[in-house]
């Protein structure tokens, strides 16, 4: 139990919530466009690649990070860096995730399957990116962008502009939270010679630019509820989300750093679920 607990630290596996409820409304929006009825196995297969890219790409995370973390106070006691976890052994966890993503993919469709290997590509090697860019942090937005997506061509094998809406609303909201989140190593990073818009930019206008991609966030919003024709349940919801990313915002001044893990974790966790919640609701009700 302690050892899967471990794991389960490892990955963050709660910050699974940021991408899964917009994963779920992609699979309910595949639904109604393709006319299908709900199919439990496709279900579960789709809830199964989530899970086991979202694993490989925190896990490898930290297994390339992990000489970084141990000079960082703040990182230092994560499982690799602390030895709880060997190198190896996260290594073998990130491969065997990685194939069962693939092996799931397969039993999805074609073109799930053929595409596994590009969503690997981005959503692993995000975690290189601050080693040469500023812009890491619209990386990571692109790589958790291709849940709702992703879950939308598991269910009709087709491209369309609807989970497209809603996959660039992942990216800027990911993108702006990431960026708050950064905050908090702005000096080690600078010290590290390593890259992210806090650096680039310094804290105040870091917020700053954060704060235009969560404007952007709510415009594809505001966009994709005007395009789909959503009803009232879409719109409470939406406005729910847009207040969330207000009150994140109201709670992390550059000079005052306390409230970021609050501003990070538990306003956007809360905001991704409620927002799922009432957009199924509208799907359901509605039909919309």
């Amino acid at each position: 139990m302690s050892s899967i607990k471990n794991y389960l630290s490892l990955i963050k596996f709660n910050h699974t919530i940021f991408a899964l409820p917009f994963a779920l409304i992609g699979y309910f929006l595949g639904l109604q466009a393709s006319f299908k009825h709900f199919n439990i196995v496709l279900f579960m297969l789709v809830l199964f690649c989530m899970v086991f890219a979202r694993t490989a790409a925190m896990a490898f995370n930290r297994y390339i990070d992990r000489d970084i973390d141990i000079k960082n106070i703040r990182t230092a006691t994560r499982e690799i860096p602390a030895g709880i976890i060997t190198p190896k052994s996260a290594l073998f966890f990130i491969i065997l995730n990685s194939l069962l993503f693939v092996i799931t993919t397969y039993f999805v469709n074609t073109i799930c399957f053929y595409l596994s290997p590009i969503a690997l590509l981005v959503i692993l090697g995000y975690s290189y990116t601050k080693r040469f860019t500023h812009f890491s942090h619209i990386i990571l937005g692109f790589g958790l962008s291709l849940a709702p997506i992703g879950a939308y061509l598991a269910v009709t094998g087709l491209f369309n502009i609807i989970p497209i809406l809603l996959s660039l609303t992942v990216l800027f909201w990911v993108s702006g939270f990431d960026i708050i989140y950064a905050l908090q190593d702005t000096e080690f990073d600078s010290k590290e010679k390593l890259h992210s818009i806090p650096v680039l930019l310094g804290k105040k206008y870091a917020l700053v630019f954060s704060g235009v991609l969560h404007i952007i966030c709510a415009l594809f919003i505001i966009g994709l509820g005007i395009y789909k024709d959503f009803e009232i349940f879409y719109w409470f919801g939406a406005c729910i989300f847009i207040g969330l990313l207000i009150y994140q915002h109201s709670l992390v001044k550059y000079t005052d750093l306390k409230d970021v893990n609050l501003a990070f974790a538990t306003t956007n966790g809360m905001a991704s679920i409620v927002f799922a919640i009432f957009t199924l609701c509208d799907l359901w009700i509605f039909g919309s």
